[in-house]
């Protein structure tokens, strides 16, 4: 029987996880010193260890396979490793076990996900033993549409950006044309309706602050919110936004000229919203040699 206190101290020794450790002591009969070989083997304790370093680069990815579309975002600690092909090879590994699943609702999802008798998580951690950088799957989606829709899926900056549009009847060229608007002019919402009501009350209370600071009395400041409203769903909203290859319409209309509408959109951009490492070069080398 392996006891609390035993998982406790290959824990301290290793970092690794409570119920990876209770494993290699299980796997070991006891034995502390076995375990924390057992641990370094499976590539768990070098693992660990990483694990509250920052990864904010990384690659995003689309992998599509008849109805099914999968969309991902998986980070390391450089960007020097989003060239290596252990970690290229991870990611398309991950977004083509996601094609396999009829169903994806969280990161712990896609994780639990197995190929080859491995489940992602284990692969991921034998990958960070082997790549010596902190990996982690940071976001994931799987898009399933109909027969009459089609995907636009379009991959800027080798990787940084991904982005993933669904339409109804427009064909896959107007589609594609329109993820890649979503990855150029960055929109945060498919249409306007999509805009959360606290996120709009509080938006039109800064432009009605902003009016009035500009010295306009109140009632007029309230028509003004109305105008600068529309500015801000053209800013934010994929559908209202002046279509990069035509101005002289928006989104919505160059969709409708070609007999669809808008579906759904994700958009991924590479880190967005994570702290970033501030080392510099020089440092980082110095550390690689350093061991």
């Amino acid at each position: 029987m392996i006891s609390a206190k035993e998982v406790n101290e290959l824990r301290n020794k290793t970092g690794a996880g409570m119920m990876d450790c209770k494993k290699a002591l299980t796997e070991c009969n006891g034995d502390i010193e076995a375990a924390i070989d057992w641990l370094r083997e499976k590539g768990i304790s070098k693992a660990a260890k990483k694990a509250d370093r920052i990864a904010a680069e990384g690659l995003a990815n689309i992998y599509t396979e008849g109805n099914k579309s999968a969309i991902v975002e998986v980070n390391c600690e450089t960007d020097f490793v989003t060239k290596n092909q252990d970690f290229i090879d991870l990611v398309d590994t991950i977004g083509k076990a996601i094609l396999t699943a009829d169903k994806i609702s969280s990161v712990e999802d896609v994780l639990a996900l197995t190929v080859d008798g491995q489940t992602i998580n284990e692969i991921i951690t034998a990958k960070t033993a082997t790549i010596g950088e902190k990996l982690s799957l940071r976001r994931a989606e799987l898009v399933v549409k109909t027969d009459s829709q089609n995907f636009g899926a379009y991959i800027h900056m080798g990787g940084k950006i991904a982005s993933l549009v669904v339409t109804e009847g427009a064909n896959e060229e107007v589609a594609r044309d329109c993820a890649m608007q979503s990855a150029a002019m960055r929109p945060t919402y498919l249409k306007a309706e999509d805009v959360p009501a606290d996120v709009l009350e509080r938006e039109k209370e800064v432009l009605k602050a902003q009016a009035i600071e500009e010295g306009k009395p109140e009632d007029i400041a309230e028509k003004m919110v109305v105008g600068r409203i529309s500015k801000y769903y053209k800013e934010n909203c994929l559908e209202d936004q002046e279509f990069v290859k035509d101005s002289s319409m928006d989104i919505k209309t160059f969709v409708k000229n070609n007999n669809g509408s808008l579906v759904s959109m994700i958009r991924y951009e590479v880190g967005e919203g994570m702290e970033h490492r501030s080392e510099n070069f020089a440092e980082e080398v110095a550390k690689q040699i350093a061991g």
